[in-house]
């Protein structure tokens, strides 16, 4: 495989809601406001934030993604994991069998999931196109080399492919800070 130069996408805690939870925070008929776009097409951060509530602690002003999904997700790093006090797993998004819950607290309510706490695998979004030129398949292992002061390679990069998705690899804030990674650098398929 030839080196293919991936820009990097530094992914801090998050939530992703579905209609009726976001109602039960936000109010009845409610919609997120966007902030400002994400790099993946239709994607946004809102002007919504949420408390993240854990047994062991919380987390204040945690930003919505939007648009809304079936189900409601939070992301975490690993770190974020053990000062809640859950054993979140590391998966893909949207992935959420068996996964420990959380307390979402919003300005019209609060919601207690039972589970949809997860770290987010790392991962590269491909669009189709991309994907069919470079022989990369969805789901594929990869491997990414990051370079600077803290140069790292990163086995077991997920490769997701989609006509929806622009090129990106998505790393959690433990990851990017583990090898010096900042929003817009740039790391090698390798």
């Amino acid at each position: 495989m030839m080196n293919i130069h991936v820009p990097v996408g530094v992914s801090a805690r998050h939530v992703h809601l579905n209609k009726k939870d976001l109602e039960a925070l936000f109010g009845i008929g409610y919609e997120l406001n966007p902030y400002r776009p994400l790099s993946q097409p239709g994607q946004f951060a809102s002007e919504e934030t949420l408390k993240i509530i854990g047994p062991k602690g919380q987390f204040n002003k945690v930003r919505v993604l939007g648009p809304l999904r079936k189900e409601t997700q939070v992301e975490i790093s690993m770190t974020d994991s053990v000062a809640l006090g859950i054993e979140a797993p590391l998966r893909e998004s949207g992935d959420l069998r068996e996964t420990p819950g959380i307390v979402l607290s919003g300005p019209k309510g609060s919601v207690s999931l039972s589970s949809g706490v997860i770290i987010a695998a790392r991962h590269i979004h491909f669009h189709s196109s991309e994907a069919a030129r470079y022989g990369i398949l969805d789901k594929q292992d990869l491997s990414v080399q990051i370079e600077g002061n803290r140069g790292s390679v990163l086995h077991h990069v997920i490769a997701r492919v989609s006509d929806h998705y622009q090129l990106e690899l998505h790393l959690d804030t433990d990851e990017a800070n583990a090898t010096g990674a900042e929003n817009g650098d740039t790391a090698t398929i390798i």
